[in-house]
């Protein structure tokens, strides 16, 4: 019975040898995953730090971007204005002239025997002129034609 006991005491010695080489290379293992996990991690957080510093770049420059178009904005209101006052510059000036042109049609339209009247007469005195300077004309051709035969008579 005492042969059991060292068999048995062998038995839980070769037992527990393996069971520590099987643990041990588990832990190998392990100690290995643990490891390339570490450097996954480093690589990662080098990677982070990267896309932060982009991202704060980006950031800056989205800022800068909207100041600027809200710069324009402004400026663009103002010209939009400028327009709209042009806009109304030029509806009020029509609005004048459009008046003023009802307001002469209404004048020759209520003067329009006294312009008759006055075409007329000027007609007339144009033709009173084309006379007078006609007599004029034949005046003077017949004093020429005098005074041209008087010089031949008396030659």
């Amino acid at each position: 019975m005492e042969i059991i006991l060292y068999v048995s005491v062998a038995l839980i010695a070769i037992a527990f040898l393996v069971l520590v080489i099987y643990l041990s290379k588990t832990l190998n293992s392990l100690q290995e995953t643990l490891s390339s996990v570490s450097k996954t991690l480093i690589g990662l957080e080098k990677q982070l730090d990267g896309v932060t510093q982009e991202t704060t770049a980006l950031l800056q420059k989205t800022n800068a971007l909207a100041d600027d178009i809200q710069d324009k904005s402004k400026s663009l209101n103002s010209v939009v204005l400028a327009v709209k006052d042009v806009g109304s510059t030029v509806t009020k000036f029509n609005g004048t002239l459009k008046n003023l042109t009802d307001s002469f049609d209404i004048q020759v339209e209520e003067n329009k025997e006294k312009i008759s009247q006055i075409v007329q007469w000027s007609n007339v005195f144009l033709e009173l002129k084309d006379k007078w300077n006609a007599k004029k004309v034949a005046k003077k051709e017949s004093n020429s034609n005098a005074n041209e035969m008087k010089r031949v008579r008396s030659r």
